[in-house]
């Protein structure tokens, strides 16, 4: 967890931590847009920070980027070694936990980009949201939210909202783009971008 609140770095965002699922029974058009995402963001100079493994949205986000010829950084715990099946021809941290995978992802990245996935996705961009709600840090969080996958997260969020849970202004702590190369137009500009404080209750 970040320690205090920091401050917005306006240089422009070169890497970029992709939250996403590593089942490999994922929709087939899901795995295309994770290599897409992972192309596009090898041309563009981004590079790809994820959780190490070689299944699922991930691996074949990794496996595109690299074989695009872009940066790309693994972190994986230990446990996860075997399950996950590291991804071994790009650069790869393993670390004894979940909790220094998440810091780690966290302080090697710019951004946040958030692809369909399952519970361990959804809990990675919770608590990212935590921090940014609390101020912790104000770095873009975008989902790609194709076919819709997110729209029920959404309803969620704006139910707390509804409920007096949480701030209205919450709701403007994160992108939702329908389309691999608007995340990316999306990237390019977000450090021209304004930054609000969401800490508002």
């Amino acid at each position: 967890m970040p320690e205090g609140p920091l401050p917005h770095d306006l240089k422009p965002i070169r890497s970029v931590c992709l939250f996403c699922g590593s089942s490999d029974r994922a929709d087939p058009e899901y795995v295309v847009w994770a290599q897409d995402l992972g192309k596009a963001m090898a041309a563009e100079g981004i590079r790809l920070v994820y959780g190490g493994g070689g299944v699922g949205l991930m691996g074949a986000a990794a496996r595109a980027a690299h074989e695009a010829g872009g940066e790309v950084l693994g972190i994986m715990p230990l446990f996860l070694r075997s399950r996950e099946r590291l991804f071994e021809e790009v650069e790869t941290l393993v670390v004894p936990s979940m909790h220094q995978r998440k810091q780690l992802m966290y302080d090697e990245s710019d951004a946040f980009v958030v692809a369909p996935g399952g519970v361990g996705t959804l809990e990675e961009v919770v608590e990212i949201l935590s921090w940014k709600r609390l101020d912790l840090h104000d770095k873009p969080v975008i989902f790609l939210n194709q076919s819709g996958f997110w729209e029920s997260l959404f309803a969620l969020m704006r139910h707390t909202v509804d409920e007096g849970m949480t701030p209205a202004l919450f709701l403007e702590a994160w992108e939702v783009c329908d389309t691999v190369d608007e995340v990316i137009a999306v990237l390019k500009h977000a450090h021209e971008a304004p930054r609000l404080r969401h800490d508002r209750r």
